[in-house]
């Protein structure tokens, strides 16, 4: 049987003199066993250094190598000696300004003064510190059931997933100096009456002593340090004392978290577990106290779990991460500096998402998707930070940018492009949407809608919460005991998990969960109970969502479920809530400062002139208004005479024409299925359809077909395709390039293109449309039968159908 971990409190002595380790006797001896050890262990690990390092430059000259072969093995290691001093530094520092007062704290880091200083409505708290100092040696009891119950099997099972078993904690000691607030911000607006909203500037530097066992390796971790804004929700307000029914505690953001680990895993200098070691750990700890996750405590009996517990997400952030420009190079080519292999992470929180690596660019577009499920709108941030992907080695960091939630609510939309911090160079446009939560079912299809027009399959509709309470009388996985049993509820690919209740047939876990649901029709929350020691399924039900959209409310509250295969009195007691994401309002004075900021932040666009940034309802009028003072009117009679082109049809010419009023002189029926007018300059018409979506950034661009290409030689039949180009620029990204159909003069394509421009790009573009023949090459001549530039400025591109038009190929236009 393993002994269970010995948790020794500290006392501290009012004298002055080192505090004493209250242990189960023989402290004294125990001490000074453990001090030789540490002693014997550091002999050896100095001696086996020396060795290596001799070792290897022996090794090197009798092989005959060159000195190369030690230049960067020493580089590393210098490097690494030098980090761990760092390190070793800034913890010393942090050791001494959380023992020091609040004012040997400012004369000594004027730098980094407490948040009440910076801030006006953050207030001091010494009299809190001291009241921290006086509780912090019996602090020990709570914080090893919280270490052993929730973080230690959580990093267990992430490390059994890497093959790696036997983790456990075996001692934990926090030691003597306690937490320091830096300073408390109550929130006296926009708050619920029935809740006391506080934040805490936290900051722990520790000098804790926690062994652990991996396997049979025997780790430690000290100098534990965390640093991060904590808030404490004090809800409902009840009547009776304490007045407050219970607590809510969790960071905001991702909190700094920094500490030193020893033993054999230090010892063996290796990288790769140590640097898994502490991602995991890092992980777990933001698994319990991080947004969405809280630490609830419960403070009277008169407040049901469900209250406390029940997530209550405030509404849904869906960001897209569309593209960044001039990233950083970090990678080293033969020929010197390279690019890089960027790549975005994405936090809200303790959510966490990753675009795809985009290989070899510093201009990647990544049209990346994701949603994050916002429960308080008051204090986070989205948090992006972009990578340079390296197999060979750890990965860099190109820069990272941080949005205000708050900011991005108040306006409904945010499309900006954002100036990389920590990075010398590069810019990353994202676009945020706000979507807040409704009760009413009616609001079901509006969103979905919605949704389609996105085409985004991974978007959702509405946003599912589950509480698990407990369960009744489950059946026996085994003969001989009762099961052990833990619950996993999932809906489509999202899986939850919760904590293993040790021999209990009546479990009780108290945990809720969030799903986001693409459509509440068609899905349902399925729901497993296993037997951690067996594996075998104890219980099942499955719920279909559809039914929560006839609830009242669309609730269900702590109702008894019969279980599917399990005993004939086996129930499950739970709630679930179903809200509709329904768009926030938009600030349309915001959202049109926004654009023209984009414009001009934006490194590869120029600076438009006013008409460039003109409401589009000024635009379609003035559009209109030439429309109407055409000298010969569209008529149907004479197609011809109707789909004349100004024969240059230069860039310059272009550009300043709107393309209602091209699209008007060239359109001969708005959807005609063909023509019969080879065009009037007897190259052929070409029909294709423009629409560019605001919501994805996206300009969509198919050429369907063209006709009467005109036949030279009846021996020389063309090969018609299409190239596409997007200007000013011509660049390889933009390039599009239809397939070849033989010997055709008539080729039907109706081949689709997608280009990821924002809105500001798009009105400063033309769309270049070449026809060329791949007979042409081989003949000698030209292998270009016409061409068009269509400017991109108009309202009308960005309307739900788009622009659907047939066009008279132009002449070749030369190059300068």
């Amino acid at each position: 049987m393993n002994e269970s971990p010995v948790v020794t409190p500290t006392t501290p002595t009012g004298n002055g003199t080192p505090p004493t380790q209250t242990t189960n006797g023989n402290s004294t001896v125990a001490t000074k066993s453990v001090s030789d050890d540490n002693s014997i262990f550091s002999v050896f690990y100095t001696l086996g250094k020396k060795v290596a390092i001799v070792g290897s430059i022996y090794l090197v000259g009798y092989m005959g190598w060159s000195v190369a072969w030690l230049i960067a093995p020493v580089i590393l290691s210098v490097a690494r000696d030098q980090l761990a001093k760092t390190s070793e530094k800034k913890r010393d520092i942090a050791k001494a300004s959380a023992l020091a007062s609040e004012k040997d704290v400012i004369l000594a880091r004027i730098d980094e003064l407490p948040a009440w200083v910076y801030f006006p409505d953050v207030e001091r708290c010494e009299w809190l510190n001291k009241i921290l100092k006086q509780v912090w040696p019996n602090a020990n009891h709570f914080a090893r059931t919280l270490v052993k119950e929730t973080i230690e099997p959580n990093v267990a099972l992430a490390l059994a997933n890497y093959k790696m078993n036997g983790f456990r904690f075996d001692r934990i000691i926090l030691g003597t100096i306690p937490p320091r607030i830096g300073g408390v911000k109550i929130y006296d607006k926009n708050v619920d009456r029935n809740e006391i909203i506080m934040d805490l500037d936290l900051f722990y530097a520790s000098d804790c002593d926690i062994n652990f066992y991996l396997g049979g390796m025997k780790g430690g971790i000290k100098d534990f340090q965390i640093h991060g804004w904590v808030r404490v929700v004090m809800k409902p307000l009840i009547r009776s004392m304490p007045l407050v029914g219970g607590l809510q505690i969790f960071f905001l953001n991702n909190p700094n978290i920094d500490f030193n680990l020893v033993g054999v895993i230090d010892f063996m200098d290796m990288p790769g577990l140590s640097d898994l070691l502490r991602r995991i750990i890092v992980e777990q700890i933001g698994n319990v106290m991080v947004l969405p996750n809280k630490l609830p405590i419960s403070l009277s009996e008169e407040v049901s779990a469900v209250a406390l517990k029940m997530p209550e997400p405030e509404g849904i952030l869906r960001i897209h991460v569309v593209e960044a420009k001039d990233l950083m190079k970090k990678d080293i080519s033969v020929l010197g500096k390279g690019k890089s292999d960027p790549y975005a992470i994405i936090n809200v929180g303790a959510q966490e998402f990753k675009t795809q690596i985009i290989d070899n660019n510093v201009n990647p577009k990544w049209d990346y998707w994701c949603e994050a499920t916002v429960f308080i709108e008051m204090g986070q941030f989205v948090e992006i930070q972009l990578k340079d992907s390296d197999d060979s080695k750890k990965d860099e960091n190109l820069g990272r940018a941080s949005i205000d939630i708050a900011s991005v609510i108040k306006k409904g939309v945010v499309d900006s492009w954002l100036t990389l911090e920590d990075a010398k160079h590069g810019l990353l446009h994202v676009r945020l949407q706000w979507y807040k939560l409704t009760a009413d079912p009616n609001d079901l299809q509006q969103i979905l809608l919605e949704t389609q027009l996105l085409r985004v399959t991974s978007m959702s509709s509405a946003v599912l919460s589950v509480f698990i309470d407990s369960a009744r009388h489950l059946k026996q996985a085994r003969s001989s005991s009762k099961p052990d049993p833990y619950l996993v509820c999932s809906v489509n690919k999202q899986k939850q998990q919760t904590a293993m209740i040790m021999r209990d047939d009546s479990p009780v876990w108290e945990q809720g969960f969030t799903f986001l649901v693409s459509n509440p029709d068609n899905e349902s929350l399925n729901i497993k109970i296993y037997d951690q020691k067996t594996g075998n399924d104890i219980g099942q039900y499955t719920y279909t969502l559809s039914t929560l959209l006839k609830q009242f409310n669309m609730e269900v509250i702590q109702q008894p479920f019969q279980l599917q295969k399990s005993g004939p009195e086996s129930k499950l007691y739970m709630s679930l809530s179903l809200r509709i994401l329904k768009p926030g309002e938009i600030d349309k004075e915001s959202d049109a400062l926004e654009q023209v900021a984009a414009l001009t932040r934006s490194s590869s666009v120029k600076t438009p002139d006013v008409a460039a940034v003109s409401p589009p309802a000024f635009k379609e009028s003035q559009a209109s208004s030439k429309r109407l003072s055409a000298e010969s009117p569209i008529s149907e009679e004479d197609p011809v005479a109707a789909t004349k082109i100004s024969p240059a049809m230069s860039a310059s010419t272009s550009s300043e024409k709107p393309i209602s009023e091209l699209a008007t002189s060239v359109l001969t029926h708005r959807f005609p299925d063909s023509t019969s007018s080879p065009g009037e300059h007897g190259l052929g018409r070409m029909q294709l359809s423009i629409r560019y979506s605001a919501q994805r950034q996206k300009l969509d661009v198919t050429i369907h077909k063209i006709q009467k290409i005109p036949l030279r030689d009846p021996s020389n039949i063309p090969d018609p395709y299409v190239k596409l180009y997007l200007l000013p620029g011509r660049t390889k990204e933009s390039k599009r390039k239809t397939s070849v159909i033989k010997d055709n003069c008539n080729p039907v394509y109706d081949a689709s293109f997608e280009y990821l421009i924002s809105i500001a790009e798009l009105r400063q573009t033309e769309l270049e449309v070449t026809v060329c023949t791949q007979k042409g090459f081989l003949s000698g001549g030209s292998p270009i039968i016409g061409m068009l530039k269509i400017p991109l400025d108009d309202a009308e591109i960005t309307t739900q159908t788009g622009l659907n038009s047939w066009f008279d190929l132009q002449p070749e236009i030369r190059h300068e």
